[in-house]
């Protein structure tokens, strides 16, 4: 029996959005339904391209979709996120879910209410490095992160922590089980009016710390976690997709008596992470099931990003 094909739209193209589009096209069990963008020529280009069809709003897609994905700006995501979900249409919102933790949550209740799928675009837990970590963890005792890029205009409507870090402290958050004690983050300006470096500390309940580091004003770009653990030190590249496993050697040791310490390394060349994040979200459309970032997930790791922030912002003033 032929599958039934999932109707999906996607609402925003620009840079992001566009490669949204051309995942979906490449799904087999998709049906791409159109496009909508408030520059009407680029949505009439996107949809020109991509064989499908270009809506003027969003409302008139709606009835047409099972599911969309919402690539606007962040300061639109609750009002046009609402739209969606109060129509019974499932919804892949780029990250960060919203601005404010009380729109977040009416976004979660509706989606809770109407039973539909709220995914978050926090696409490195797709990244198989990533995935590989989490399939290696023991007891975290110590992690470290740095996301740096150049500067490019792209992504200056929310700060760095907003913009890259959140990214982090989705991991971060996914990966230590045990409650948040303490933040304690540094930050400033360099070419935007907003936060452009920032640093965090977290400390948690068990014990475990996590340093933060974000920048878009580097000279490279720069997407590496460590996780320091009892039996071994993991590096992921998230760039590169690729992942680094030291661990002591239960066999060889030097001339003085001390254990040896073996390497390997783990590269995934030919993965798509966003490509696996859209497939995942077409699948819990299909099948009913839930996302692997949920908007829970998105809610949490936006929380600590606005306590950085705030505590950043109530610094600079001092």
């Amino acid at each position: 029996m032929k599958q039934k094909k999932v109707k999906i739209g996607v609402i925003g193209v620009g840079h992001l959005g566009t490669y949204h589009v051309q995942k979906y096209k490449n799904i087999e069990n998709v049906e791409l339904v159109g496009v909508v963008d408030t520059n009407q020529s680029r949505a009439r280009e996107i949809a020109e391209k991509f064989g499908t069809s270009c809506f003027e709003t969003h409302n008139d897609m709606l009835e047409k979709v099972d599911g969309v994905s919402l690539a606007v700006p962040t300061e639109e995501h609750y009002s046009v996120a609402k739209d969606i979900l109060c129509r019974g249409v499932h919804l892949l919102v780029e990250k960060p879910i919203t601005y404010d933790l009380s729109h977040a949550d009416s976004l979660i209740h509706l989606a809770k209410t109407n039973r539909l799928v709220l995914q978050v675009g926090l696409v490195e837990r797709f990244n198989p490095a990533v995935v590989k970590m989490q399939e290696l963890l023991t007891k975290p005792i110590l992690v470290e992160s740095h996301r740096m890029n150049e500067f490019t205009v792209r992504g200056i409507d929310v700060d760095v922590v907003l913009d890259l870090m959140i990214h982090d402290l989705d991991i971060i958050l996914h990966i230590i089980k045990s409650e948040l004690r303490y933040v304690h983050a540094v930050g400033m300006s360099v070419l935007t009016e907003k936060t452009d470096v920032a640093n965090a500390r977290l400390i948690f309940d068990d014990g475990t710390v996590a340093n933060l580091t974000a920048s878009r004003v580097s000279n490279k770009t720069l997407r590496k976690i460590r996780v320091f653990q009892p039996d071994a030190y993991l590096s992921v590249n998230c760039a590169k997709r690729k992942i680094g496993i030291i661990r002591l050697d239960g066999q060889l040791k030097d001339s003085n008596g001390y254990p040896q310490v073996c390497t390997n390394e783990i590269l995934f060349p030919d993965s798509d992470p966003l490509a696996d994040e859209i497939g995942s979200f077409v699948n819990a459309v299909a099948c009913g099931g839930q996302p692997v970032v949920t908007g829970d997930d998105g809610r949490r790791a936006l929380d600590v990003a606005l306590q950085i922030i705030g505590q950043i912002e109530r610094n600079s003033k001092n």
